[in-house]
């Protein structure tokens, strides 16, 4: 059975970038790992949380604009909430499961750190608001805090899931709302912390440029290309020029006034910065000058494997965390070569047989099935019907 879909038109090159962000989550996530230093966040001034929620964007373009222009508004709004239901009940069984996780490796190796590093210390101290809390998302520990931004995402893309008829306008209405939101420091409350780690109101105008690029992408390139070129070669290098340069010497800025000196050396994640935003459009421009979506390399063995990844995004991100503090434990105990090997080797194989089940149980509910209770000549191979839906 072939696991990774490439039938319909589907863009691979989503997918492998998608299944590219997800080891670099996975790798990210552990400290001492050395293949971090091998990470998006080594070469650029964003890292793989803006690839994931541009590709989401993308994605739910796709699926949900598809179905609107198919059955209408009500039917495409109705199958995005029903994935942010789905990824809701994910990322509370995901917190469950990873606060089993740090409090049993606590309790055994008596490393209370866990608790602080992880956000769970206040799940200790008053476990029964915490829970309430975790069920409203205003309680988010540190690595699971994604998932509630998408949900978020997908619930305001609803919304305006019409605009998409009118992308010009949805850009500038979103734009107006990433701008706004920066301007008054709009964010949605959390407990015990002044807002959420990725703030939807601030995330909301990537995916949307996401959702932009899928549903309405331009007839041709912006012209003229060379100046486009000139301009994200100029943002990828002036990043890498911070990232070796100017980070590790910030008395290198000095002389500059306190507030662009700051602008510099600080980029906050959380707000999605403008150099952090501009950085991943100029990727995004690079990639689609580069790698056109038929290309042949797409489809060799090792890209495939890649694309898999991608085209399984949830439970290969739900197990990349849980596994991901096994690795954690594994390179505080050794962090040599031959656990380095392991924790990533090992690391992969497991998400790759996650993103394998994940595709079989897909295919097989699309699988012809046969009435058996019928002649086989009065009933023929049907195939069993699937509503859109954004399934990685």
């Amino acid at each position: 059975m072939e696991l990774v879909r490439t039938g319909h038109g589907r863009d691979l090159r989503v997918d492998f970038f998608r299944g590219l962000a997800l080891w670099w989550i996975f790798v990210d996530h552990i400290p001492g790992n050395v293949m971090a230093t091998l990470s998006l966040h080594e070469v650029a001034l964003n890292d793989a949380a803006e690839v994931f929620v541009l590709l989401a964007g993308f994605g739910a373009a796709k699926a949900y604009g598809g179905a609107m222009d198919r059955h209408g508004w009500l039917y495409g709004a109705a199958d995005a909430l029903k994935r942010a239901w789905v990824l809701y009940f994910a990322h509370i069984f995901l917190f469950v499961v990873y606060a089993a996780q740090v409090s049993n490796s606590v309790a055994r190796l008596d490393r209370v750190t866990y608790l602080d590093e992880s956000r769970l210390d206040v799940l200790a101290r008053a476990p029964y608001r915490a829970l309430l809390e975790a069920l409203t998302l205003r309680y988010q520990p540190n690595l699971l805090n994604i998932l509630p931004l998408y949900v978020a995402l997908l619930v305001m893309f609803a919304a305006v899931l019409p605009l998409l008829h009118r992308p010009k306008l949805l850009l500038a209405l979103s734009g107006a709302f990433y701008l706004a939101a920066r301007r008054w420091e709009l964010n949605i409350p959390a407990w015990h912390a002044s807002g959420w780690y990725f703030d939807p109101f601030m995330w909301q105008f990537l995916f949307v440029i996401g959702a932009v690029l899928a549903y309405a992408p331009p007839r041709r390139m912006p012209r003229p290309l060379r100046l486009f070129d000139g301009l994200a070669a100029f943002m990828l290098i002036a990043g890498l020029a911070l990232q070796w340069i100017v980070w590790p010497h910030p008395s290198l800025v000095t002389w500059l006034p306190i507030p662009y000196a700051h602008a510099l050396l600080w980029m906050d994640k959380t707000t999605l910065d403008p150099p952090r935003l501009l950085s991943i459009l100029a990727l995004v421009w690079v990639t689609v000058r580069l790698v056109p979506q038929q290309a042949g390399w797409l489809l060799s063995r090792p890209a495939r494997l890649v694309v898999l990844l991608g085209q399984h995004s949830l439970p290969v991100f739900c197990w990349g965390i849980f596994l991901g503090f096994f690795a954690r434990l594994g390179l505080e105990a050794n962090d040599g070569p031959a656990m380095q090997l392991a924790v990533n080797l090992g690391g992969g194989l497991a998400m790759l047989a996650v993103a394998a089940v994940a595709a079989w149980f897909a295919r097989r509910g699309q699988a012809p099935r046969r009435d058996l209770g019928a002649p086989a000549a009065a009933t023929g191979a049907a195939i069993v019907a699937v509503p859109p839906t954004e399934r990685s």
